[in-house]
């Protein structure tokens, strides 16, 4: 299913990693095997691209085959789109895969930060008028982008770059994010510290998806924050704590 910020994310992840290449049975004359289909290349799926998309949320974006309600994703760098993907497209595009930088594979880890450091002046330094925000580098234009979610999809803010290199400092963990498709998720309390997290960006998309369908007035009203309860309390069952 393609996704961009604005029109909210997809609902499905990926199950444990399937192997990108099967083994292929030997058959000769009389052996009774049967050959195996040749699996798609990395030339095979960056054409593919070019083809008319299937219907969302049944197939693969990249070759066509039907996917799971769980999925793995791969980001459009430059338009920030998600496309759905199957298990051997999605290792194409791994990190040194086929996807020359321009698409690149959302990686699956949800890291807990229970001692990040993140002070209320810290906070609103990043001028974020909400309790709630994710963070991540875009890679096209070399700087760290701040979003955070509302009836109208995800607003960006603008993010002083002082207040990112300072908190950067205080959280070495931040220099682990991969570009474009892992996000730093933050929502705030004012009785509370902060709950933070390291996810894959396809999950903030899945958080603006629903708060542009829940959001009411301006603090989001009851519905949208218990979906902002129900959300954060999925990514803590979720993660793994930072070492």
């Amino acid at each position: 299913m393609s996704s961009d910020m604005d029109a909210g994310g997809p609902r499905g992840r990926s199950g444990p990693l399937d192997v990108l290449q099967r083994i292929r049975p030997v058959g000769g004359p009389g052996s009774g095997a049967t050959p195996a289909t040749p699996q798609p290349g990395a030339l095979d799926v960056l054409e593919r691209l070019r083809r008319p998309r299937p219907r969302p949320g049944e197939c693969c974006e990249l070759c066509g085959v039907e996917v799971a309600d769980e999925h793995s994703h791969i980001v459009n760098v430059s338009s920030r789109s998600l496309l759905c993907a199957c298990r051997p497209c999605y290792l194409l595009f791994q990190p040194g895969g086929a996807g020359g930088g321009r698409y690149r594979a959302v990686p699956e880890r949800y890291l807990a930060l229970s001692a990040f450091a993140l002070s209320k002046g810290q906070w609103e330094s990043l001028q974020i008028p909400v309790s709630v925000a994710f963070f991540f580098t875009n890679s096209s234009i070399g700087e760290v982008v701040g979003f955070y979610p509302g009836p109208a999809g995800a607003t960006e803010s603008l993010l002083p770059l002082a207040a990112w290199a300072e908190l950067k400092a205080d959280n070495p963990v931040l220099e682990t994010m991969e570009p474009d498709v892992e996000a730093l998720l933050v929502r705030t309390s004012r009785t509370e510290g902060p709950q933070c997290f390291i996810v894959p960006i396809d999950a903030c998309y899945e958080l603006v998806g629903q708060m542009r369908r829940l959001w009411h007035g301006f603090d989001g009203g009851q519905e949208a924050n218990e979906a902002i309860d129900q959300f954060f309390a999925d990514v803590d069952a979720r993660a793994e704590p930072a070492a």
